[in-house]
């Protein structure tokens, strides 16, 4: 979808600029006409090659903090220029120092807080300044940062139990495999010089297999570490671009395993912060333009642009959820209810405790499942790989005897 860079004056004559991504120029000068903009300059952003993305430089405990911190100053009546310039002040990280001061000084220049925000992309991203907007228009900016904290705080348990659900089995494995190596280069070479030295004669088949395999990973050992790294590479690469990441997210999703924790963890993500949005005021078509965007599955993303797709013809949103086959059948009817009673926000919120508590059940049943499965099949490899070894000199000491 095109990103179109826009400037526009709104009815007080105030001069705002932003970006936003839409199917056509039509489309972008609707949105803003019912924002109440006057559009002064409108351009289609030109195609920027994909680096990786460097960090924000500003921890999510800082942003936790200081989203509540703001909200209790907002409560108590404070200006928001006073509120900034205090949370700069105290504020532990330089980085974020550094942005509220900036922000500070865009807002006392008179910009709105949203605005001004919209400068820190790395900081504020377009969830964050989207409900600071929405916050701002209604005169609710102390309730918005409350819920972006309780956000934040799910956001990062999620993150957790994906980190909880990959990193360990993969040290495992890695380990594993070094230990393996270390084996085939240094340990079975020794056996092998010392079946020489014994004069075994003709060895074993599953010793012979062992030894094979040994010569080839010693032999060829600088090829397979290069070879490795290339296919890694060619990984990464790949899953920078839009086709590659969508291949690498339909098999993840698709897989035995990790396929139904990711699923869960994927829904509970988008109805959160659907839920945060819908409940903050944000409208429906730009509360899921921002949702595909913070979804982090290519698969759900297009699943959610579709249904967006759908909604602005005028459909309800649970039926282009169902055509997409990615959603529970439960949650999209659990929406098409909240739809029509008008409390899809708090049928939001509902459907996403629920997959969070599910997502933990989940993520201590795979944990629990895959942690032996990898350690019988390492101890198995290793376990072969000793045993093998052993065979010749059983035969060597039965045929001394």
């Amino acid at each position: 979808m095109p990103t179109y860079l826009w400037e526009a004056r709104s009815k007080v004559g105030e001069l705002r600029s932003g970006s936003l991504s839409a199917d056509s120029e039509n489309l972008v000068i609707e949105r803003l006409r019912q924002q109440g903009l006057v559009i002064t300059k409108l351009r289609r952003k030109s195609l920027e090659i994909n680096l990786p993305r460097i960090g924000s430089g500003v921890s999510l405990k800082d942003m936790v903090v200081f989203t509540r911190t703001f909200s209790t100053m907002i409560d108590a009546g404070l200006p928001i220029v006073q509120c900034l310039d205090m949370l700069a002040t105290q504020s532990e990280s330089e980085r974020l120092r550094k942005v509220l001061m900036s922000v500070k000084h865009e807002v006392e220049a008179g910009k709105s807080l949203s605005d001004a925000m919209g400068s820190h992309p790395r900081v504020f991203d377009d969830l964050f300044r989207n409900l600071v907007a929405a916050g701002e228009a209604g005169g609710i900016l102390d309730l918005i940062f409350r819920r972006l904290a309780i956000y934040m705080e799910k956001a990062a348990k999620l993150r957790r139990q994906v980190r909880g659900a990959l990193v360990y089995p993969s040290a495992i494995v890695v380990v594993g495999m070094l230990v393996m190596i270390l084996m085939m280069t240094k340990v079975l070479p020794t056996f092998e010089k010392m079946f020489k030295d014994l004069g075994a004669g003709s060895l074993p088949a599953p010793t012979r297999i062992v030894l094979s395999i040994s010569h080839l990973v010693a032999d060829n050992l600088l090829w397979l570490t290069g070879l490795t790294i290339v296919v890694g590479a060619v990984a990464v690469t790949a899953g920078r671009t839009p086709k590659g990441r969508y291949v690498i997210d339909s098999m993840l999703l698709k897989s035995p395993v990790i396929g139904p924790v990711l699923r869960k963890i994927a829904v509970a993500r988008f109805t959160r912060t659907l839920g945060t949005l819908l409940s903050s005021g944000v409208p429906i078509l730009d509360a899921l333009d921002i949702v595909a965007k913070t979804a982090g599955n290519r698969v759900i993303a297009r699943a959610i642009l579709y249904a967006r797709e759908q909604i602005s013809q005028g459909k309800d949103i649970a039926s282009p959820l169902l055509e997409t086959a990615v959603f529970p059948p439960m949650v999209v009817q659990m929406i098409g209810v909240g739809e029509q009673t008008g409390s899809m926000d708090e049928m939001l919120q509902k459907i996403a405790d629920f997959y969070e508590e599910e997502v933990d059940a989940a993520v201590a049943a795979l944990t629990a499942l895959l942690e032996p499965i990898i350690l019988v099949f390492l101890g198995g490899a290793v376990g072969g790989m000793l045993i093998a070894m052993y065979l010749p000199i059983f035969e060597v000491a039965g045929n001394i005897k």
